[in-house]
């Protein structure tokens, strides 16, 4: 995801903005893929149910612990692990780097899971189209809109210059972070849109691990898009 920021960070708004949802493209199509398949697994297969329902009682019984711990586990170690086994991680502090992000991870569990929540309370804990398409609208145009990507936009941005307050405020401007943030809002919407819908049509225990799931596979197919990317440009 470093590596995006990077690629990203050397081109006018509107390149990167279309960069951005070319790069993207093929994950959300991969992630769209898994996710449905996953789904498909739950209605269709009934030997895969005991290993849903085992899920769910972990759930069910760990609440907020179970969403930080596998949303930390998902969106920050196994990415970063693998990133750093495959030549991509921060080659410079690697324990702070790793530290750090595993940490945000496990935070923005908990946050994902409180929304899901508030989701479930207010609309409903039904699989039907009406339910699934307010909550997806919610999520993406307010959730997102107002906090989820701003709060990843500035995260990322910290990173780069690393996770240095005194760098960040050096190098960074507000309206360079604004566009990152703009970049990250239309990408999000990009893979996420179907993918909230995916999420939203599995009952309520189940939709964090499907999250850590897609989570997991969109940040490592991200960064390694973005290390092509990158790769391709110091060919040219």
């Amino acid at each position: 995801m470093s590596d995006f920021f990077k690629w990203v960070s050397n081109r006018d708004l509107s390149t990167r903005i279309v960069g951005g949802l070319r790069q993207n493209f093929i994950p959300g199509l991969i992630l769209w893929m898994i996710g449905l398949g996953l789904v498909s697994t739950y209605y269709l297969v009934e030997s895969a149910r005991p290993l849903f329902l085992q899920i769910i009682d972990w759930k069910q019984n760990y609440g907020y612990v179970y969403s930080a711990f596998s949303t930390a586990l998902f969106g920050g170690l196994l990415p970063f692990v693998f990133m750093k086994l495959t030549g991509r991680g921060e080659s410079e502090s690697p324990l702070l780097y790793g530290s750090i992000f595993v940490i945000y991870w496990a935070s923005r569990g908990i946050d994902v899971d409180a929304f899901y929540r508030l989701q479930a309370m207010v609309f409903g804990s039904g699989v039907d189209w009406r339910t699934i398409a307010l909550k997806v609208l919610v999520d993406q145009f307010v959730y997102c809109v107002f906090w989820a990507t701003p709060i990843t936009a500035l995260f990322y941005a910290w990173m780069d210059v690393g996770f240095s307050v005194k760098r960040f405020k050096a190098e960074k401007t507000w309206s360079g972070i604004f566009d990152l943030i703009l970049i990250f809002m239309v990408s999000t919407w990009m893979v996420w849109i179907p993918g909230t819908a995916i999420i939203y049509s599995l009952p309520s225990p189940l939709q964090i691990p499907l999250f850590n799931l897609t989570l997991c596979f969109f940040v490592i197919l991200v960064s390694l898009f973005g290390n092509q990317s990158k790769t391709r440009g110091k060919r040219v």
